[in-house]
């Protein structure tokens, strides 16, 4: 049994991580509720240009963008993978690591990488031979300018006819306690357009329609990967949270195992002590 004094510094030293455990915890709680803010003002811009977009491919069926046009042979695909810059958030960027890396094996063709956040950064250098582009330190109020690097590559490369599909993995917020790992089909986007106005739907355009939907459709793009960091961002958070939590509370359980060693270690030290005398004053009688 260890001595009263190395317990004591134990129990000190574990009582100082709880404090910082618990700081932590109460930062990712206030962090978490700003996060789920900007998700939901987020969802409002992409449902708005979906909508847009639907409508002006409905209204001119004629004009086929890239973006939209599905390949006959797929050689060669694109994952942009979203995770933290940061770490102590559980399991959050080890379930969405773990679907990056099925989706490399099941894709059966070439794979290249973008990654937005150090994590997912690191984690696929190892996994593919190509990462074509990442974006680290992306703030917690991020702007979709601090992701358009990653995103126009991936865009570019796939108009130029480099890669034939882009698939976007990331965190999908549905509450405090539970992040469900998403992997959806980025590029070619036309499945994931619905007409939201069944008939027919325009508006006028200046110059003309083509120039409009060109632009429209990176936008649409751009925001459906920006969501998925808006969504990460909540995740990260959330999942934060309930991490340190755990972990105040794991600390709290282990000084108080540890105050029970303590006292019997104490106890057996008086007892010792006493028989001590006891002996000695026996001896001298």
């Amino acid at each position: 049994m260890a001595s009263a004094k190395e317990i004591r510094g134990q129990i000190k030293a574990i009582q100082n991580t709880a404090k910082i455990t618990k700081a932590m915890e109460m930062v990712a709680a206030s962090k978490m509720r700003k996060a789920q803010d900007r998700v939901t003002a987020g969802r409002a811009y992409a449902e708005g240009i979906k909508r847009v977009v639907a409508n002006l491919m409905q209204a001119h069926p004629e004009y086929q963008h890239p973006f939209v046009v599905k390949r006959d042979v797929v050689k060669r695909i694109g994952v942009i993978l979203v995770t933290t810059d940061k770490g102590l958030c559980g399991g959050l960027n080890s379930n969405a690591q773990r679907l990056a890396l099925n989706t490399v094996k099941k894709a059966g063709v070439e794979v290249e990488a973008y990654t937005i956040g150090r994590r997912g950064g690191q984690f696929m250098r190892k996994v593919v031979n190509d990462l074509q582009a990442s974006q680290q330190d992306v703030p917690d109020a991020a702007e979709i300018a601090d992701i358009l690097g990653v995103v126009s590559v991936a865009m570019d490369r796939y108009a130029n006819g480099h890669v034939d599909e882009v698939r976007l993995i990331f965190s999908e917020f549905v509450n405090t306690m539970s992040q469900v790992p998403t992997n959806i089909q980025l590029l070619p986007c036309a499945d994931s357009i619905e007409v939201s106005h069944p008939g027919y739907w325009d508006y006028l355009y200046e110059p003309d329609s083509r120039d409009v939907l060109d632009g429209l459709l990176r936008r649409y793009v751009e925001s459906l990967v920006f969501h998925a960091v808006l969504e990460n961002k909540a995740c990260e958070h959330s999942a934060r949270m309930v991490a340190m939590k755990s972990a105040t509370d794991n600390a709290k359980g282990i000084v108080k195992d540890l105050k029970i060693t303590y006292n019997k270690a104490r106890q057996a030290g008086i007892t010792q002590e006493i028989a001590e005398i006891c002996s000695g004053a026996a001896a001298s009688a």
